[in-house]
């Protein structure tokens, strides 16, 4: 839970997909082994440090589908409001800001795709993290980032503070 005045977001590119089915539709996609193994290690991270989303915003593609599938598996304390937004799906760094910007809970995750999101990543924090994996936001990459305003609406790029950023591959 984030304090009145305070507005938390987890900000995640989906874990790695499978590219064995060439007739399959890029938004079709699933997670391979390794991406689900990641999305599992994700959730587990995130509940270990109380990083708890109280809305997702989800990009409607099969892979940031079961991404979350897969962190929310975790055992998290709350059961967040999902929504799925098709606008997320391939989106730039302004829709994604100004899908963020229509959210309603203090404590948001949104799951999305590169470019868009590593651009997003660097277009919140006042300072980067200093992170060699940061400007490539691999799969399974995620920024936790912090803003002080009162309502999602009133955030701009280069307001955030970063309060972690991590990069799990499911190798393990």
């Amino acid at each position: 839970m984030t304090p009145l005045g305070h507005r938390r977001l987890i900000l995640t590119r989906h874990a790695k997909s499978a590219w064995d089915d060439p007739n399959l539709a890029d938004h079709d996609r699933p997670l391979n082994d390794r991406g689900r193994r990641s999305a599992l290690a994700l959730g587990d991270w995130m509940a270990s440090r109380g990083y708890e989303p109280e809305e997702v915003l989800c990009s409607s593609a099969a892979r940031t589908q079961e991404t979350w599938a897969m962190i929310a598996s975790a055992p998290l304390e709350v059961r967040p409001l999902l929504r799925i937004e098709a606008g997320l799906y391939q989106a730039g760094p302004e829709k994604m800001l100004s899908i963020l910007k229509t959210a309603t809970q203090p404590t948001v995750m949104m799951l999305g795709h590169n470019p868009g999101i590593s651009e997003l990543a660097a277009l919140l924090p006042a300072r980067l993290p200093m992170d060699p994996d940061f400007r490539r936001y691999p799969t399974g990459a995620t920024l936790v980032v912090d803003f002080q305003v009162d309502d999602w609406a009133q955030v701009e790029p280069g307001q955030g503070s970063v309060m972690d950023f991590v990069r799990l591959d499911g190798r393990n």
